[in-house]
């Protein structure tokens, strides 16, 4: 019997369907493999608890906003002026928070609402009590708030207390801040070490003659821990923890603060460096990491007395601070609530607006130091 032969073009749809049986396996198995094509990682690599840490305080993702992953052209710090920042909202939006901001605040507000007139910046005081950077968050949280100043970190508690509420936080570092401490104009101190610090404020330090000055009692000002982000950082940084001993007296701010300090000859105070050295009435002081190290000035040297003020001001101490010589240095962040909406939106473009050129120049102005 003669054996027919297929048709060529019968043999050739064969091989076709099977090629292209083979290159449809092939991919599924590449999407399970792979399923994050840019970073190269696989299920077996990615950590589990990614998801879970990515919005934690040490993460590295906090530092960042969500187009910093994507554009690298719309990252925070990528702009020279406001003019080159995309995704400023429409609208007006509520901010509140640190009071450390202030100096910055006045400088900045202006010249971004100047610009992005559409773009209204309104600052919101707390109901009850004193602004501050815990307050600001708190009421971010509660949604009174569509972003907030702060002049710590973020804590493990907020950043759950939003997931409860069903979004996430971010904090932007914009500004790099001093903590200084200042005395009454007439008291005889070259200057205090961290741990003299510590002593005063938890107590155990009661006279100045203890720390190489006169005869007279110590008498400590802060603000409450409970609102303020510069009383938190001045407790974990330097008390480690501790308690404020029961002979601080507690001021509501620092105007408070310094008037204090101006009419107690054995007062001390500290805040932002921004907001003290420039001041008149009282006097800021030199500090050290320990004892075997040198006295950093906060302020540019020679030291201006306060006779000559307000004719002469003492300037910050801005070359330390890059260099790393002045002990207690800080970041200061915009809080960002993560929520999808114009609320995030505003906050990261607020962010992306200090961190251009023009904006860290306005924080350099401010009597900060530029991140960048």
């Amino acid at each position: 019997m003669p054996q027919i032969k297929e048709p060529w073009f019968t043999t050739f749809f064969i091989i076709m369907l099977v090629a292209l049986l083979g290159g449809v396996s092939g991919g599924i198995w590449l999407l399970i493999r792979h399923p994050d094509a840019n970073t190269g990682e696989t299920n077996s690599d990615r950590p589990l608890a990614q998801s879970a840490t990515s919005d934690l305080p040490n993460s590295s993702r906090n530092n960042q906003d969500d187009s910093s992953r994507g554009d690298k052209s719309k990252a925070p710090g990528k702009f020279s002026s406001f003019a080159d920042v995309d995704g400023v909202p429409t609208g007006l939006f509520k901010y509140g928070g640190s009071t450390t901001w202030v100096p910055l605040r006045q400088k900045e507000t202006p010249s971004i609402n100047a610009f992005w007139p559409d773009f209204q910046l309104l600052y919101v005081l707390p109901v009850s009590g004193n602004p501050g950077s815990g307050t600001g968050i708190k009421m971010l949280l509660e949604g009174r708030l569509d972003f907030s100043q702060s002049s710590r970190p973020l804590k493990l508690e907020e950043y759950e207390e939003a997931k409860r509420r069903g979004f996430n936080l971010e904090q932007i570092p914009v500004a790099i801040d001093d903590i200084s401490f200042v005395v009454n104009p007439d008291l005889d101190i070259s200057g205090l070490t961290i741990d003299d610090l510590k002593g005063i404020y938890t107590g155990k330090i009661v006279n100045w003659s203890e720390v190489n000055g006169p005869d007279v009692p110590i008498v400590p000002f802060s603000r409450s821990p409970l609102v303020g982000g510069t009383p938190e950082f001045f407790i974990e940084q330097v008390l480690g923890n501790e308690e404020l001993g029961s002979a601080v007296e507690v001021v509501d701010n620092t105007t408070q603060g310094l008037s204090e300090v101006a009419a107690n000859l054995g007062g001390i105070y500290y805040a932002s460096s921004p907001e003290v050295v420039p001041q008149c009435t009282t006097k800021p002081i030199p500090i050290a990491r320990s004892s075997e190290e040198p006295f950093v000035p906060p302020y540019k040297e020679p030291f201006i007395s306060p006779d000559a003020c307000p004719g002469q001001r003492n300037q910050l101490n801005i070359e330390a601070t890059k260099k790393g010589e002045y002990p207690l240095t800080r970041r200061l962040f915009v809080i960002v609530k993560k929520d999808g909406g114009l609320a995030q939106q505003a906050g990261l473009a607020y962010a992306r607006l200090i961190l251009t050129d023009q904006g860290q120049q306005l924080v350099q102005d401010a009597g900060f130091v530029s991140i960048r």
